[in-house]
């Protein structure tokens, strides 16, 4: 989301939730906040602990396997995967002398064949979204937690599962404790639950997280199945937990307070799924309703729904996307013209690429950053030109600031930073 303020109201956000904490929430369940992009969560049994995700690095996992051992001075014997994701078993290796089984759950819907053809892209997308190339002080933070270890240096080091379960719940009793797992696809397919009943603790993973989630990743990926998701946060409704531990930001305490978080966070992810359905139903485009729907109020307001990781708008174009797919019903883009020749006859309609340029740094002068944004396109799709290029990285610099998402805050500054260096600046 942009807004004026919009850098400021990233770093308060990011100050105020990511505070360094390992704080024992219940005897024997421990929150591990603030010392890794993602959180962990350890409970000790009678004669092993069980460690639930790992921190983002080996470094990281190095210093959790340490506070394990002075808190409870026994190993880990059994570690969970709430999900695939490397920022929750990037620290795993950490382990791998003293653990017997590691557990996790296959995805309820497998990927795409052949989407390992798209690693080169995925993979440069996904740097430029998680600011692996910007500073600290261009980044603040990664939206839902402090920066991942590699930003210094740091190694990830994986563990394979040893245990793939194939069924929607599963019921352990280890060392002592109860456990019940779930398989509750959201933001990912393989998103594991953790019930303790004992304790009623309810380990949610990535399904719930103290502000806007990633419906859609600009690193792009496939569709992240929102009804699914609600269904998922029906599911965490469900059990009578006393304490919420998500995988990443604060735990949330007491029954009627996780009802009313999560049931507002599910209700905020249902609103976008119905009106974007009955916005497309009527025939309206992706551009109209991700400019037209935005939360009431009531639910805007809530500090666990800022825009700080994920953005509504991008919601709104991937619900439409994967509904009715790329054509909007307007026979005009059935066989749009090619980018370049578009391009041209915009141009020449506009009085040239010296008018087009020109009004571009107009645009600039009066922040009208968008506006120039896309008349920097035009003139560079229609004739390469390096001072186009700083023009554009400069404007991009400019609604980094503006931005809440700290996805999109990183996309905008690296693309600036690779305009510059093309354009032979950097």
């Amino acid at each position: 989301m942009l807004s004026h303020n919009g850098c400021q109201k990233l770093r308060e956000f990011t100050e105020r939730s990511y505070k360094k904490t390992v704080m024992e929430v219940t005897s024997g369940v421990w929150f591990v906040l603030g010392y890794g992009h993602s959180n962990a969560i350890f409970i000790e049994g009678q004669t092993s602990v069980i460690l639930i995700d790992t921190l983002d690095s080996r470094e990281r996992g190095d210093c959790l396997k340490s506070w394990i051992q002075k808190t409870t001075g026994k190993p880990v014997r059994t570690l969970l995967y709430t999900h695939g994701h490397p920022d929750h078993r990037g620290g795993a290796g950490a382990f791998q002398e003293e653990v017997s089984e590691i557990i996790a759950f296959k995805p309820k819907n497998q990927e795409l064949k052949r989407t390992e053809a798209l690693q080169e892209i995925q993979t440069r997308r996904g740097a430029r979204q998680f600011g692996y190339t910007l500073s600290d002080e261009e980044a603040l933070s990664q939206g839902i937690g402090p920066r991942e270890g590699i930003n210094y240096g740091e190694h990830r080091s994986f563990v394979s599962p040893t245990i793939v379960y194939d069924q929607d719940c599963v019921t352990r009793a280890i060392d002592g404790i109860e456990l019940e797992l779930v398989r509750v696809p959201g933001e990912a397919e393989d998103q594991m639950l953790v019930w303790l009943p004992q304790k009623a603790v309810l380990c949610c993973g990535d399904n719930y997280f103290g502000c806007f989630p990633n419906l859609y990743a600009i690193r792009g990926g496939q569709y992240r199945d929102l009804a699914s998701w609600i269904d998922s946060l029906d599911v965490i409704l469900s059990y009578p937990a006393q304490i919420l531990l998500p995988g990443h930001t604060a735990a949330v305490c007491g029954r009627e307070r996780i009802r009313e978080t999560v049931g507002n966070f599910r209700n905020a992810l249902d609103f976008f799924l119905t009106k974007t359905l009955e916005g497309m139903n009527e025939g309206k485009s992706a551009d109209q309703l991700a400019a037209e729907i935005q939360l009431p109020e009531e639910l805007s307001q809530l500090p666990y729904l800022g825009e700080y990781y994920g953005c509504a708008e991008w919601a709104v174009r991937e619900i439409y996307a994967a509904y009715l797919g790329w054509f909007d019903g307007n026979p005009t883009h059935l066989h749009p013209l090619a980018p370049q020749i578009r391009s041209q006859k915009m141009l020449e309609l506009m009085g040239g690429k010296d008018r087009t340029e020109a009004a571009a740094r107009m645009a600039f002068e009066k922040h009208e950053d968008q506006w120039c944004l896309e008349l920097c396109d035009l003139c560079y799709e229609a004739e390469p030109d390096a001072a186009i290029l700083r023009l554009k990285a400069a404007a991009l610099d400019r609604l980094a600031e503006e931005e809440t998402s700290a996805n999109g805050r990183h996309y905008y500054k690296a693309c600036a930073k690779e305009l510059r260096k093309t354009a032979g600046l950097d």
